[in-house]
């Protein structure tokens, strides 16, 4: 049996901070050899790249892109068979995934990059960041873990049980047929209860049991004992560049959190050397659904700290 970790509470909104079902962007697409990448864009000036995890899209953005654009110019894409973008009939491995997405920073020409990244999208964001250090100004980190994990016994026993099922025979039908990351992971990473609009939307994309292939691959891709080689080796490289690089951080956090949580913060605090740390509140791992309007302008108010937003007056 393959078990979740499911913590949960019923949670109100702060006064004035609607949580809206709309996506009410644009739909532009990108293509890179002849394949769609779908991505909205709003406002102008310095860019900030919004790039998701595993099993959402650029709808978890909704509500933060919105605070953000008076002062910066928001670009959020879809990953290669993720969301709106074009769904061919590849592997999906982490490498896939790192040759689009730099294909789509290329394609749009954005140029001296603030990454704001959750989940795969902070490791597919810290990869290229290591890579082409020169492009990236700062990045804002959302429910991802970077610390090493060298042994299956360092995962608490709950979540090893459900990834050894999501890695086993049984995991394509757990992930693929019964559309678990929707049923059950998803929502037991909020703290409130979704809208069935905003479930649906998540859910959109993927209505296809072949469509599914990209969400059971990223559960394949997480380096567990050096497996996959590539994906780990790449990470160890991401690892020691955190230990290195003077790029301003900004780690988002939440109690009691998701994964690893306070160990994460603790080795993100101790080992990155430009970072500032902000405590959403209650949270687990999709802290764009519970907070939005706090990420959303305290990410607008970092930026201007840094010196990296316009002003509203401009235009």
């Amino acid at each position: 049996m393959v078990s979740l970790i499911i913590i949960r509470v019923v949670m109100s909104n702060a006064p004035g901070e609607t949580i809206s079902a709309d996506f009410p962007f644009k739909s532009q697409y990108a293509t890179i050899d002849g394949v769609r990448l779908h991505y909205i864009e709003e406002g102008s000036g310095p860019c900030l790249l919004f790039l998701h995890g595993n099993p959402t899209w650029s709808y978890i953005w909704r509500n933060i892109v919105p605070e953000v654009a008076p002062y910066a110019r928001c670009v959020a894409v879809d990953l290669i068979g993720m969301g709106k973008s074009d769904k061919p009939d590849i592997e999906y491995r982490f490498f896939d995934h790192v040759r689009y997405l730099e294909a789509f920073i290329t394609h749009l020409r954005l140029r001296n990059i603030v990454l704001v990244m959750h989940d795969w999208g902070s490791k597919l964001g810290f990869h290229y960041a290591r890579r082409h250090e020169s492009n990236v100004q700062a990045a804002a980190i959302l429910g991802s873990m970077f610390m090493p994990v060298s042994s299956w016994g360092d995962i608490p026993d709950d979540f090893r049980d459900t990834l050894l099922g999501w890695r086993s025979l049984a995991g394509w039908d757990l992930v693929a047929e019964r559309n678990v990351f929707f049923e059950e992971v998803l929502p037991s990473g909020i703290m409130r209860d979704l809208a069935d609009e905003e479930l649906r939307q998540y859910k959109s994309p993927y209505k296809r049991v072949a469509s599914r292939k990209v969400l059971w691959r990223w559960a394949q891709e997480i380096p567990i004992e050096g497996q996959p080689a590539d994906v780990g080796e790449a990470m160890a490289a991401v690892n020691e560049w955190l230990r290195k690089t003077k790029l301003p951080m900004l780690l988002f956090h939440a109690t009691p959190g998701g994964l690893g949580q306070a160990p994460m913060v603790d080795w993100m605090t101790s080992n990155v050397t430009n970072l500032e740390t902000m405590h959403v509140g209650k949270g687990i791992h999709f802290l764009q659904e519970d907070h939005p309007h706090r990420i959303g302008s305290h990410l607008a108010h970092w930026l201007r700290e840094l010196g990296l937003s316009r002003s509203p007056e401009e235009g």
